[in-house]
């Protein structure tokens, strides 16, 4: 009985260790919410490509509405959708939550149906690597904008469900970056790369939630594509499992006026 007592103590033991060490790391992290919500009313907006139209490629880009995925805003509630989010301040590896220190899925996926880029917004991490693929019977081109990273210009067959393999990103980006079809000029997206976890993009509720943060004070930065920043520099103090929120009452608004909309983006009343 003594020979496997102490190795079973030494078991126990160590369980106990991990234990208390998993409890003393969730500690020290805490979590950052909000929504964002549009002050004034949304114009209704015009359709990017109407249907029936003379678009270029009709027959897979006109067979439907395109709707403007550049300002979507929930009517109900107002929140406004593909908000980016995210840390501004450097975070060191060592303060990422062991959970998050490698991302869950190695690839992401940038797709396009029906002439439209899909998701509009994307997050992508160094160590992603995203594929190009097409659900149209036409050829497209991804065409990406980077400031600190090598731009990508090349074609997407029609209905290529494999996919192009881009190369990885090296570097994190300041601010998202624009991606393009210049086959199909209203065809846009944007992407942001970070070199941590923390970034997030808002929900169809203009929602978002930023978990496992380092315990402190970091700096966010809270961006739109045709508003820039909502907030540039928002200091948050993160609190070992508290959640911090955004704004007042966790909302952070900005006028409508902010979105800068054409008077030809207008549908007609």
């Amino acid at each position: 009985m003594k020979s496997m007592s102490l190795p079973l103590a030494v078991v126990f033991g160590a369980l106990a260790a991990l234990s208390l060490g998993s409890a003393q790391a969730a500690d020290g992290y805490g979590t950052f919410s909000g929504q964002v919500v549009l002050d004034g009313e949304m114009p209704q907006l015009k359709p990017k490509v109407e249907i029936g139209s003379n678009a270029k490629d009709k027959q897979c880009c006109a067979v439907k509405d395109v709707l403007n995925d550049e300002m979507v805003v929930n009517k109900e509630n107002k929140g406004v959708q593909n908000v980016f989010v995210f840390l501004k301040s450097k975070v060191a590896a060592s303060d990422i939550h062991p959970d998050l220190k490698k991302s869950k899925e190695a690839k992401v996926v940038f797709d396009q149906k029906t002439c439209q880029f899909t998701p509009h917004a994307l997050i992508v991490r160094l160590d992603q690597q995203v594929v190009v693929k097409s659900g149209d019977n036409i050829s497209h081109n991804t065409h990406s904008y980077s400031i600190f990273n090598p731009g990508q210009n090349f074609i997407v067959g029609p209905n290529d469900r494999v996919g192009v393999e881009m190369p990885k990103f090296n570097l994190q980006e300041r601010l998202p970056i624009e991606v393009k079809c210049d086959i199909h000029s209203w065809m846009r997206a944007w992407w942001l790369i970070v070199d941590h976890p923390y970034a997030v993009i808002t929900d169809k509720d203009g929602k978002f939630k930023i978990e496992n943060l380092p315990v402190g004070t970091h700096t966010f930065t809270i961006w739109h594509e045709r508003v820039g920043y909502i907030e540039k520099t928002l200091d948050v103090k993160i609190e070992a499992g508290k959640t911090a929120t955004a704004g007042k009452d966790g909302v952070v608004t900005f006028n409508v006026s902010q979105f800068e909309i054409k008077d030809d983006e207008k549908a007609a009343k």
